[in-house]
């Protein structure tokens, strides 16, 4: 399976090696690309263990598992990527009709560590 990033990698050489623990981020790019498929292959410990601490509220893998559930991830377009920013429009499908979630996310490093802070 090619991995949901859109790299054109095998998904295992690509981000699931960062969903399975084997690799980590090293840039706020690769984070948010793992992320979006850690979303794709519903993935919620991962979501939650890379969200910045500051930003994990008690709901949040609950909140994460319900909006899997009414979503169907379909492709990714990564806009643009600075140092702690990424701009995205991730498409989906959702109770039978398409959808676009363009964000511009925020990052964080902690200890070396990339973390998903919230939108900018």
């Amino acid at each position: 399976m090619n991995c949901p990033c859109g790299s054109g990698s095998p998904f295992g050489a690509c981000c699931g090696a960062f969903l399975s623990g084997g690799r980590t981020a090293a840039t706020a790019e690769q984070l948010m690309r793992s992320r979006y498929c850690a979303y794709v292959v519903e993935d919620v410990d991962y979501l939650v263990r890379t969200t910045h601490p500051s930003s994990r509220t008690p709901g949040l893998a609950a909140s994460i598992r319900n909006w899997m559930d009414q979503v169907q991830w379909l492709r990714l377009h990564v806009l643009a990527a600075g140092e702690n920013t990424v701009e995205f429009i991730a498409e989906y499908i959702s109770e039978g009709k398409p959808g676009r979630l363009h964000e511009r996310s925020r990052f964080k490093q902690k200890n070396g560590e990339w973390f998903y802070v919230g939108e900018a």
